[in-house]
């Protein structure tokens, strides 16, 4: 399991001309890896999940899900790839008031006609730390906890790449650094091959390979070493 981008360039309508939102980008993310891209605003993060997600198809280069590739995938073949091997943690949880944190999970699961992925929910909030709090809507967890529960639900499909968009933005430090450690620890437990794009270089500390993203361009900060 693994994200495999190679040579990925992306462009947008601007104008007469075009905008290059992605240049040449390579990027190789292994299973039981968290990779972090950092990068400030308008760098090209955002453009480079959505192409990593399957949600926009670059102009040039190659794309592997799960050594899958995506190139000449139909709309519908996207989107199965991405309900069965892609998991989106976003930066606002988006969870549904009227469900408790259980059911956030059971639904997404059931949404992919996987009732046995139903049965791993209650074992997806133990691990996140939120066992008992199973029952709670999201008006009645922290803004911490409301994230934790975000990520069990990316999981509960069992994807083998997990996209996670700045998931500390509207939290504090400490809370931050706990939903950082919580991702590292499950990326090894899963096997996910696992990238986290951030504006904060704080959080490189807990990815194994980091990258810097400016101006649609990737480069490699380091690779963790042992």
């Amino acid at each position: 399991m693994s994200l495999f981008l190679d040579d990925v360039t992306l462009t947008y309508p601007d104008g007469d001309g075009r905008l290059t939102a992605l240049d040449r980008v390579g990027l190789e993310v292994p299973a039981g890896t968290l990779g972090a891209v950092v990068g400030p605003s308008g760098s090209g993060k955002s453009s480079l999940l959505a192409v990593a997600a399957t949600l926009i198809t670059p102009d040039g280069g190659r794309v592997a899900v799960d050594g899958v590739p995506t190139a000449g995938l139909s709309a519908a073949d996207r989107a199965v790839l991405r309900r069965r091997s892609i998991g989106i943690v976003f930066q606002q949880p988006n969870l549904l008031p009227s469900l408790t944190a259980l059911e956030q999970l059971e639904v997404m699961a059931r949404l992919d006609g996987r009732r046995a992925a139903a049965g791993r929910a209650r074992e997806l909030l133990d691990a996140v730390g939120l066992g008992d709090r199973a029952h709670r809507r999201p008006h009645q967890l922290s803004g911490g906890q409301r994230q934790r529960v975000n990520i069990a639900r990316a999981l509960v499909n069992e994807p083998s790449v997990l996209l996670v968009d700045e998931p500390t933005s509207a939290l504090d430090h400490e809370r931050g650094a706990a939903v950082l450690d919580l991702l590292a620890r499950l990326t090894r437990e899963r096997g996910t091959a696992t990238v986290l794009v951030t504006h904060d270089h704080t959080h490189l500390d807990a990815a194994d390979t980091a990258h810097e993203m400016r101006d649609g361009r990737l480069t490699p900060l380091r690779v963790r070493s042992g």
